[in-house]
């Protein structure tokens, strides 16, 4: 199921000019890991399936199929020591946490109870899941000699009941200060150098937030996806500087930005991947002017829906990871339960759409690995609109009788349909669980238009718009491997925060004489000076974050309690976009046709194949576009249009 293939190598992407090298992103999924190589004017892509027992694998694995492409036979160190920066995401944190698959916490309080955590149904299910009945209360107001004795004594309770990592939380006015305490005794009791230490962690050092119970839920996470990320990513840093590479990997977080992995929280990277696709949406509607551009990225399990607007990413400011609340601002992603691997059922009567998945293994029946369930890759299948020949490349047989067997048990015979109707059923199903999560999770307007990405994104997505009320639609070059692309957007930064007890101008100034000097030390860490980099202050109140400019602070209202924020950004190369639209002369050139059945007839569509196609060229559906790695039935209606860059513009006619 590998495939590796050069993408055309016109104008898709530059490397900005300060740091000479090619670019290598790498999104690691659950099913699959896509590697993009940047070098000037040239892409090239690969994917390769994840290896979940050994993460390093599949990243070794694809870096090695993407070196024989680019030189024609494999040259790992080449590459590598030709590569100024690798950008790195996955979706493993988030995995482990809908799995439960993570460290047994403790949790260690004081000015805050268990039920502060527990404010509904959700909290209380990860609460369940993560932490339980390993729960254990300190009173501070004792000498340090009694809280000495209590602390320990805490300690061992926790441990004894299987936790092997604690999280102390201190709530109320005096929680940096009560964390620090504690801490100081702690470290006496249980020096972390001796073999067997239960690590400790204190709320206030991972995140700052006058929020106690948010502040805990934080560090609980935190706690939770730190020791499996870190054996994986240091132990794939240290294979990297064996090949002496130029800069240390660098992990892309859910702010959007990158950093080294000493300088990455675990909880940053929760999320990760469908950030990197927003990333390079930001970037699709920056350049071609797209007011608001609502993302589509499907891919085998789920549905990943995100919203640039206004030139931004949509974020919610206080960011929730399985329905909790955290302090920090996470990506507003939504992921359905709807993917080219979502198993299509017969549920009283009527067709059900996932959200259950048959992934990569075994996968749909037509692939051949031991699958049963029906899905809708099964249905394009039978209908035309995939041809095993040239399906994922040519890399992976695809058999129609697996499919068609497959449908007429799970589908056809419960509903009384022939196996025809019962994949043109399963479609209308699917296409309208992807459309009514788009509509659920914004207000279609007559300005939005449709990005869809993602192996699946492209499938059907002139019928998603149509159910949609979306009028526009854009399918990237690089659709399929659009989340990796976007991490290339991403520069090196860090965020401070401290909290404010009011807005005076004195308060502002040490608060950030504060932060600039954590920015200082951070930066530096990062191999940079502070005063190379780009800094920049703001005033965050409530959900509304306001520039601070000067050193004059804006009026606040009596009782605010704002928090100052301040960011450090070291621009570093990334990947650039170039192309227009509206410039179409051309007709595109088919490369035959393609007998696919739409409402129940058979029709001898045109096939146009992405990588045959000159930039300014246009055609009218109905049409098949074909990449090596996504299939897209232009509807009636509907014409394309294909840029120099290769990205396509589908427009209702």
């Amino acid at each position: 199921m590998n495939a590796v293939l050069k993408e055309r190598s016109d104008a898709r992407t530059a490397a900005a000019p300060a740091t000479a090298g090619k670019l290598i992103n790498i999104d690691n999924g659950g099913t699959l890991t896509d590697i993009c190589v940047i070098d000037g004017s040239q892409v090239w892509r690969t994917k390769t399936l994840t290896t979940p027992y050994d993460l390093s694998k599949c990243l070794f694995e694809g870096l090695r199929k993407v070196s024989r492409v680019i030189y024609g036979e494999e040259d790992l160190l080449k590459l590598l020591l030709s590569t100024a920066h690798i950008r790195y995401s996955t979706t493993q944190g988030t995995n482990a946490l809908v799995e439960r698959k993570g460290q047994r916490l403790g949790l260690l309080l004081s000015g805050l109870d268990a039920a502060a955590l527990q404010g509904d149904a959700q909290q209380r299910d990860v609460f369940a899941g993560l932490v339980g009945p390993r729960v254990e209360m300190l009173d501070l107001s004792a000498d340090d000699a009694a809280l000495e004795i209590a602390a320990t004594q805490a300690i061992n309770r926790l441990a004894s009941a299987g936790a092997n990592r604690i999280v102390v939380g201190v709530g109320g006015a005096q929680r940096d200060a009560g964390e620090t305490r504690l801490k100081k005794i702690l470290l006496k009791k249980f020096p972390p150098h001796l073999l067997g230490a239960i690590p400790l962690l204190y709320s206030h050092e991972v995140v700052q937030d006058e929020d106690d119970a948010r502040r805990v839920w934080t560090a609980l996470f935190n706690a939770f996806l730190h020791p499996a990320m870190e054996r994986f990513l240091y132990s794939s840093e240290h294979r990297l500087r064996e090949y002496k590479t130029k800069n240390p990997l660098l992990i892309f977080r859910n702010d959007g930005d990158s950093a080294r992995i000493s300088r990455t929280a675990a909880i940053k990277t929760y999320s990760s991947g469908p950030r990197g696709g927003a990333e390079g949406a930001k970037a699709l509607a920056a350049h071609y002017g797209f007011e608001r551009l609502l993302g589509m990225d499907i891919g085998g399990t789920t549905t990943d829906i995100s919203l640039v607007e206004g030139g931004a990413v949509r974020t919610d400011r206080r960011g929730k990871i399985e329905g909790v609340a955290t302090s920090l601002a996470l990506c507003n992603v939504v992921s359905a339960g709807v993917g080219g691997s979502s198993i299509l059922s017969v549920v009283d009567g009527r067709i059900k759409v996932g959200p259950e998945s048959v992934g990569g293994a075994p996968g749909p029946a037509c692939f051949g690995l031991g699958g049963t369930e029906a899905t809708i890759t099964d249905a394009f299948l039978v209908q035309g609109l995939l041809d095993p020949a040239s399906y994922f490349g040519g890399e992976l047989k695809i058999d129609v009788e697996r499919a068609r067997a497959a449908i007429a048990e799970k589908i056809a015979k419960p509903l009384g349909l022939s196996v025809e109707a019962a994949a043109a059923a399963m479609e209308k199903a699917w296409v309208q669980k992807v459309a009514d999560a788009l509509k659920a999770f914004t207000t279609i307007t007559a300005d939005t238009t449709l990005a869809a990405f993602g192996g699946g994104g492209p499938f059907l997505a002139t019928q998603v718009a149509e159910a949609s009320g979306i009028t526009r639609v854009i399918i990237p070059g690089l659709a399929a491997v659009f989340s990796a692309f976007g991490i290339g957007f991403s520069d090196i930064a860090h965020e401070y925060e401290a909290p404010l007890a009011d807005g005076d101008a004195a308060t502002i100034q040490a608060a950030r004489e504060q932060l600039l000097e954590r920015a200082r030390r951070g930066m530096f860490a990062e191999g940079f000076d502070l005063a190379d980099c780009r800094v920049e202050t703001w005033l965050q109140v409530g959900d509304e974050r306001q520039p601070l400019l000067g050193d004059v602070p804006p009026a606040l209202p009596k009782g605010t309690k704002p928090s100052l924020l301040l960011k450090a950004t070291r621009v570093i190369a990334r990947a650039t976009l170039a192309g227009r639209f509206g410039a179409a002369r051309q007709q595109a050139s088919a490369d035959g046709t393609r007998s696919v059945r739409i409402d129940g007839q058979v029709q001898a569509l045109p096939l146009y194949r992405t990588e045959q196609q000159s930039g300014g060229v246009q055609a009218q559906g109905p049409c098949v576009l074909e990449d090596a790695f996504f299939t897209s039935r232009i509807d009636a209606g509907w014409r394309f249009e294909i840029n120099e860059s290769g990205d396509i513009l589908l427009s209702r006619a």
